[in-house]
């Protein structure tokens, strides 16, 4: 590929001229970017473009769709999974490593640091505090169902497949459910979405070959099959932790929000946290740049079982993005062929519409129902959402005034 010169605001290094970069200054990059990185997958996306197409030109315009189509049609978090192929693409597997490190490392942290202050909150003004970080979960949840349903629910055939998935959830307190909903999404796709196949352009070259990509594609998969039955054969609750993140970061498709009823099944079905902990510290993410998979850090460092603490979240964020980056490893040398059949393209189309109806009967049960007590929460949430949605404000702007409306409410009596 092609490398451009780099916008006059910086040095060009020679490593930069030929196409190199060390992993040390990918890392320096991209921590940059986990300090400032707002506002959900898409914005990342948006700074990711604005960053390494326009102003470095590591990668042309077309070239970068790619990359994103291709992350976007795997389960994982698209943008940590955009990253981590930038850095690949620049500075091989320890520049993935990097940018993998420098974007997760700061929301991370602070996620931890709330994880170990949160217990902290009591009395009228902490449990105010909490309540508004519960809803600012609805209005970011519902925020996700209306532009997720616009997008991957254009048309009545989609639509059908997200109320299917959505009813099959809500009428079932099997967790197997979910992924069974996911599978007929797919399935109903291949059957009924083929008719807006299109052929798609550009290419991307990335340093991954097609053995690599086999042994991370075998080791996605045995992991996927071999934790539950270590898990049984051992009782060992570390495993159960890992297995437990593990499987929730293999079945996201659709955005980083997907991955909360994922994770509430996972953590809040078995007992090892609260409802009421678990929408706090989802809330809190919104607050934090970074992917919102680093909630994880907050799950594992609060759970009953051990390990917890810093063990506990270091578990989590290895456990949830691990199968993201293998499937990417997995599909780079083969994507290119893969994404031009028609088939593949009706599938993804269903099981993105199965996605919106799996978050929308999350939106339900458990965020309104443990969330929305009163006219009152009901017009602070709300606010919320019209301010994300009608005014484009920034999640951050959203998540300080629903914790400030909580603690008024809670000292109001409501």
């Amino acid at each position: 590929m092609k490398e451009g010169a780099i916008a006059d605001t910086e040095p060009v290094s020679d490593g930069e001229r030929t196409g190199r970069t060390s992993p040390a200054q990918v890392l320096l990059i991209f921590l940059r970017l986990g300090l400032t990185c707002f506002g959900g997958p898409i914005a990342h996306i948006g700074y990711f473009r604005d960053e390494f197409v326009v102003r470095r030109k590591w990668i042309d315009e077309h070239a970068f769709a790619d990359l994103v189509g291709l992350c976007q049609f795997l389960p994982g978090p698209a943008s940590s999974q955009v990253g981590f192929s930038i850095g690949l693409m620049r500075a091989g597997y320890l520049g993935a490593l990097a940018a993998w490190t420098g974007f997760t490392l700061p929301s991370a942290i602070a996620l931890i640091l709330f994880a170990y202050g949160a217990s902290a909150l009591s009395g009228p003004l902490g449990n105010g505090l909490l309540h508004g970080l519960k809803l600012t979960a609805v209005a970011i949840v519902a925020q996700a169902v209306w532009g997720m349903a616009r997008t991957l629910c254009p048309d009545r055939e989609r639509a059908s497949i997200a109320v299917a998935a959505a009813l099959l959830i809500l009428f079932s307190t099997q967790s197997l459910v979910q992924i069974g909903a996911i599978l007929l999404g797919g399935l109903a796709g291949l059957l009924l979405c083929r008719s807006e196949a299109t052929v798609p352009s550009g290419h991307v070259e990335m340093p991954v070959s097609r053995t690599a990509g086999l042994v991370a594609l075998a080791a996605f998969f045995l992991l996927l099959v071999s934790l539950p039955l270590l898990r049984a054969a051992t009782g060992s609750s570390g495993v159960a932790l890992f297995d437990a993140f593990y499987r929730s970061g293999a079945l996201v498709f659709g955005g980083g929000h997907v991955v909360l009823p994922l994770l509430r099944e996972a953590f809040v079905t078995p007992g090892w946290l609260s409802d009421d902990a678990f929408l706090a510290g989802y809330g809190a993410a919104q607050a934090v740049p970074g992917p919102l998979f680093t909630f994880a850090a907050y799950l594992g460092a609060v759970v009953t079982p051990e390990p917890h603490g810093l063990a506990g979240a270091v578990l989590g964020l290895v456990g949830i993005f691990l199968p993201g980056i293998l499937i990417l490893l997995g599909a780079l040398p083969f994507w290119d062929s893969f994404r031009r059949r028609a088939g593949a393209q009706a599938m993804m189309r269903g099981v993105n519409a199965a996605v919106v109806g799996l978050l929308g009967a999350a939106l339900y049960n458990p965020v309104w129902t443990s969330s929305v007590h009163n006219g009152r929460d009901f017009g602070l949430a709300l606010v919320g959402f019209v301010l994300l949605t009608a005014w484009r404000a920034p999640p951050l702007v959203v998540v300080a005034i629903s914790a400030i409306g909580g603690v008024l409410l809670a000292m109001t009596g409501s």
